[in-house]
């Protein structure tokens, strides 16, 4: 049998990761519009106490804990596209009952609350099984130059696919009815099911897996999801991966949701600027995963080392942005707050991208490429990282505003117990070792204790 001109030795081309980039894009404008829209009509429109949309996002990050299930299946099965393409009929289908029960809850309130719960636990499932399949193709069939772009493309293209789906759904969205949320989102729900369907045709090698492949991967025989997420467990590098993971995406996610409170009480800033304090802060991202995506094209030669630098360096500088808008906060009224921002995103944005790139590149290492059950561990960490810091970032703001009559110091302190979880994560990402494109990972990784030991062993780990 022939195989596909783009199979995973010729790895896929700029046009292919696009294509999959359009999936992203999908993804992205049906979760702004339940994590987002939803969320707004929830508290605005309907009067409701905040807690309820907070309950049913976490809702949709809480069964993302499924991820690395969802990975092995993909894994077991040899082919990621009918996981792509279902995640996202069961995302689409969560968005229209999200919404459905959001209409639904003036006239009968537990019911519309139940439909919503149902439609944020099915968003959930479909973000897991598209996002965590679409990662793992891309992990699998890019070639290592190419991984830290890759991801950075990807990840650009979910980022419009938000912006374009906010300003466009709340142009039709206006004056709002319950009828028009139902049509918006439902539109936006198929067309993201069309693209999807569109774009994926022909990406994934249409040939069967060879004996080889089909070794490097157990039967789905009781008891072998457990065994192979053991396995991976086992791996050092994917051990010391998952806890990064968790540790910087936790401190990344805590500002979310207090920047913009933060603005307004200690620094005056209205509701208006803080809300374009978020814009600068976004367009900083941006600039951050052009500049690792940039970088890593140029110096193809230092690639490993370079995404190494990026991720570093990102925790690094995001800790010092955070530590300066402290001191910002506790010492000046008249301190630049929105170039302090913008340098908080730019690290940000040049730090996580550099991760998920770091992501595609360990996913293939080991002895048995489990790309979907790696890719689905990583997830997850993420996914309770997200839960958690939104929530822990608030409480912890409350609870050092109840103590503290000054709220620049219980916001400066939040700020700083993150900046310090980015110290640690920075620490952390010392042992993170990534093959230099074009060289062979070692398969015999170091032990978690030669890890913590040394940046690099005797045995040529690069």
């Amino acid at each position: 049998m022939i195989a596909a001109p783009n199979s995973a030795s010729a790895g896929l081309s700029w046009w292919h990761i696009i294509r999959l980039g359009l999936i992203q894009t999908s993804l992205g404008g049906i979760v702004v519009l339940t994590t987002s829209t939803l969320n707004r009509i929830m508290v605005v429109e309907l009067a409701l106490a905040a807690t309820i949309p907070g309950f049913l996002v976490t809702i949709h990050h809480i069964v993302q804990l499924a991820r690395p299930r969802i990975g092995y299946g993909s894994d077991v099965g040899g082919r990621r596209t009918p996981w792509i393409i279902g995640g996202m009929f069961i995302l689409g289908l969560g968005g229209v009952l999200a919404a459905l029960g959001t209409t639904l809850i003036p006239s009968q309130y537990w019911l519309g609350l139940c439909v919503s719960a149902v439609g944020f636990f099915a968003i959930g499932v479909g973000t897991g099984a598209t996002g965590t399949s679409l990662l793992a193709l891309l992990a699998k069939q890019v070639t290592p130059e190419r991984k830290p772009a890759a991801a950075a493309l990807v990840w650009f293209m979910m980022i419009i696919g938000f912006a374009v789906t906010a300003g466009v759904a709340g142009h039709f969205l206006d004056p709002y009815s319950p009828e028009r949320l139902m049509t918006v989102t439902g539109t936006v729900s198929v067309l993201a099911i069309m693209v999807t369907l569109v774009v994926i045709r022909g990406i994934e090698p249409n040939v069967l897996p060879d004996a080889a492949a089909m070794s490097d991967t157990p039967p789905p025989e009781k008891g072998a999801f457990r065994a192979a997420l053991a396995e991976v467990w086992q791996d050092p590098q994917a051990k010391i991966f998952t806890i990064f993971v968790f540790v910087s995406m936790l401190a990344y996610s805590a500002q979310d949701l207090i920047l913009e409170p933060f603005a307004g009480l200690v620094f005056g800033r209205t509701p208006g600027e803080s809300t374009q304090l978020a814009g600068v802060q976004h367009g900083g991202v941006l600039l951050g995963m052009a500049a690792m995506a940039i970088s890593t094209l140029l110096f193809k030669s230092r690639g490993a080392a370079l995404l190494r630098l990026w991720i570093r360096g990102g925790c690094l500088l995001s800790a010092v942005a955070l530590f300066l808008l402290c001191w910002g906060g506790m010492t000046s009224p008249t301190w630049s707050l929105e170039a302090n921002v913008f340098l908080l995103g730019t690290a940000n944005g040049g730090f996580a991208v550099a991760a998920i790139g770091a992501m595609m590149v360990l996913a293939s290492a080991g002895q048995n490429k489990r790309e979907g059950i790696r890719m689905g561990l990583w997830g997850a960490a993420q996914a309770i990282a997200f839960a958690l810091g939104g929530f822990l970032g608030t409480v912890a703001v409350d609870v050092t505003r109840y103590w503290l009559n000054d709220p620049a110091i219980s916001y400066g302190l939040v700020f700083a117990c993150e900046g310090v979880l980015f110290l640690v994560a920075a620490s952390l990402a010392r042992h993170i070792h990534i093959a230099n494109w074009g060289g062979e990972q070692r398969d015999q990784l170091p032990s978690f204790g030669d890890i913590a030991l040394a940046e690099a062993g005797e045995g040529g780990m690069r």
